[in-house]
């Protein structure tokens, strides 16, 4: 997997993952099924120019594969929320 706009589907907007965007500076994405948790840092590293601490991924019971993408304390999930229209 190579082009990350194919790697990240699209951002979450639930309730839950405002939470996570205000307390622990984390963005939540559905991702491809078939992308590794490199895949996805280095996607959304060269998507919002930011750097990448951890990727945590679940299936969810749809079938999706959610990816919890925490930024590190210099960047800020808010402001790339913002750009993403989620907040």
């Amino acid at each position: 997997m190579s082009d990350p706009y194919k790697i990240l589907i699209r951002p979450l907007h639930t309730e839950k993952a405002i939470n996570l965007i205000e307390k622990e500076n984390t963005i939540t994405f559905i991702v491809d099924r078939r992308a590794t948790k490199n895949d996805i840092k280095r996607a959304v590293e060269i998507l919002f120019n930011v750097k990448v601490e951890k990727v945590r991924t679940l299936i969810t019971p749809r079938g999706e594969k959610k990816a919890y993408v925490k930024l590190r304390p210099e960047y800020k999930a808010s402001e790339i929320a913002t750009h993403l229209g989620l907040i």
